[in-house]
């Protein structure tokens, strides 16, 4: 992990929201940003921005979240996603969230994101297949 991140850099990302990030159980009429699609979106979010701040061969995984989801945001809204470095301790960074629609505040939350290198994530995930593979 390079030494250019820090606590307090953020990063901002628009989407809209499309069919697919919304509700389907309440019919046509109510089809608003699901919370799981939201959840996704932050980690979208705070993924890509730690990938400016990692060297070759380093991605990370999330290891929490913690969200609020308060408003109901319609089919077609614009929402603006903020993620901010809050805490970083060793390899693990922990981000502030905060999303808002083209009306209001929708979300606030927490989520921690922990920096690997690929290729020993790998090899632990292959040799944990093995273990299950010899059950």
């Amino acid at each position: 992990m390079k030494d250019t991140l820090t606590v307090g850099l953020s990063a901002m990302r628009s989407i809209v929201i499309d069919t697919p990030r919304t509700i389907d159980f309440l019919g046509e009429a109510l089809r608003v940003y699901a919370t799981p699609e939201l959840v996704r979106d932050f980690e979208i979010a705070c993924r890509d921005f730690l990938l400016g701040h990692t060297d070759a061969g380093e991605d990370s995984v999330g290891t929490g979240i913690s969200v609020s989801h308060g408003g109901a945001t319609l089919r077609g809204m614009g929402v603006s996603i903020t993620v901010t470095v809050a805490k970083i301790e060793g390899r693990l960074v922990t981000f502030d969230l905060l999303a808002k629609d083209d009306v209001e505040e929708i979300s606030r939350g927490s989520h921690s994101r922990f920096v690997v290198d690929v290729e020993k994530l790998r090899s632990k995930v292959a040799a944990k297949a093995a273990k299950v593979g010899a059950a």
